[in-house]
């Protein structure tokens, strides 16, 4: 009987450390990222959240993706920044999401 407690007691502790191991589950939507990076865009942006980007770290993403002359810099209720400015000589619209995500009209 001793021998039937151990056993079982064993493979119950083999179980529960099996089980503690197991790592958590890939979101299931792998199109919204965390973060943009340079090589990966959400293709839903802009994308409305809590954006902790500041009016500076805002502006200095815009110029570092190429866009120049950048004004009339706002956070709107989304949480997305807008701007306007210019990019290889055009004027457009410019949205900044909480992603870092750039998109531009």
């Amino acid at each position: 009987m001793k021998k039937i407690m151990l056993a079982a007691a064993i493979f119950g502790a083999s179980v529960v450390a099996t089980f503690a191991q197991t790592p958590p589950a890939p979101s299931p939507d792998g199109n919204t990222p965390a973060v943009a990076t340079p090589d990966t865009k959400n293709p839903t942006a802009p994308v409305e959240g809590a954006n902790s980007f500041t009016e500076a770290q805002a502006k200095d993403r815009i110029a570092e993706a190429g866009y120049t002359d950048v004004k009339d810099l706002k956070l709107d209720d989304k949480g997305i920044w807008m701007a306007s400015g210019m990019k290889d000589g055009k004027a457009v619209s410019i949205a900044l999401d909480y992603q870092g995500n750039i998109v531009a009209k």
